[in-house]
């Protein structure tokens, strides 16, 4: 039996930090909840989360400025960010800071729920593990085991390279949603590597000529400019 995915939760609001770890430890989870982002770097070095919920708008250092200074920090678990805010451009620098998702205040609790388990799920798959999922997903002739790892054209099975591969499951990881440069290579090659480094945009290229019919003319893998690219396909579970 799986253990519990533990969840660490910075929230300066106290009500909405009991609520969550209420509602959190009701799902299944072991929840840990912490007022700043001192007592979040002390229980972080003192042993692993699975996942941080994060508020945008705390006190002295906000939740822009702590998920990109651990990041640059080496740390890798999945961020969800949580903002009052409704302006879009919040939402594409939480991204590019490092952020895995993004939930605007108020919300359904199901629905922060359902965003946790999508991103515990994401971390699995960029591990490698193949059967934390059944997902296809499906674009033009392609379909994609998501688990397996296995690309299909036309009852065809198709070859490719690791490389492309692991880009094209990061991004079927988040079908229809734009994912950002940085994460993409989180996924696909783990947070070795700079936050300037451009060769995603190479392999994305590489990717487009085996899977579109006019790679400059993308149907499937689209640049969403400021922020990265996006995989439309559907989804079947």
């Amino acid at each position: 039996m799986d253990r519990p995915a533990k969840i660490i939760v910075l929230d300066d609001e106290a009500e909405l930090r009991n609520m969550l770890q209420r509602f959190l430890t009701q799902h299944g989870f072991e929840v840990r909840v912490v007022e700043d982002s001192r007592r979040l770097d002390r229980y972080l070095q003192r042993e692993p989360y699975d996942l941080l919920v994060l508020d945008l708008m705390i006190g002295e250092e906000n939740g822009l400025e702590i998920c990109s200074r651990l990041r640059a920090e080496g740390q890798t678990l999945p961020i969800l960010m949580l903002t009052a805010k409704g302006d879009p451009l919040d939402k594409v620098v939480g991204l590019e800071t490092g952020a895995d998702d993004y939930l605007a205040k108020p919300f359904l609790p199901r629905e922060l729920v359902a965003r946790i388990k999508a991103l515990l799920r994401r971390q699995k798959i960029a591990a490698g593990d193949p059967t934390v999922t059944t997902q296809t997903v499906r674009f033009g002739d392609f379909s994609l085991d998501v688990g397996k790892q296995e690309l299909m054209r036309a009852g065809e099975r198709v070859e490719m390279h690791s490389a492309q591969m692991q880009l094209l499951v990061a991004l079927a990881s988040s079908p229809n949603r734009p994912v950002s440069r940085d994460n993409l290579m989180a996924r696909a090659r783990g947070r070795e590597h700079e936050a300037l480094d451009r060769s995603i945009d190479v392999q994305v290229l590489r990717l487009r000529q085996m899977v579109e019919a006019d790679p400059s003319k993308p149907r499937f893998i689209k640049t969403v400019w400021g922020v990265g690219y996006m995989l439309i396909a559907d989804v079947e579970s």
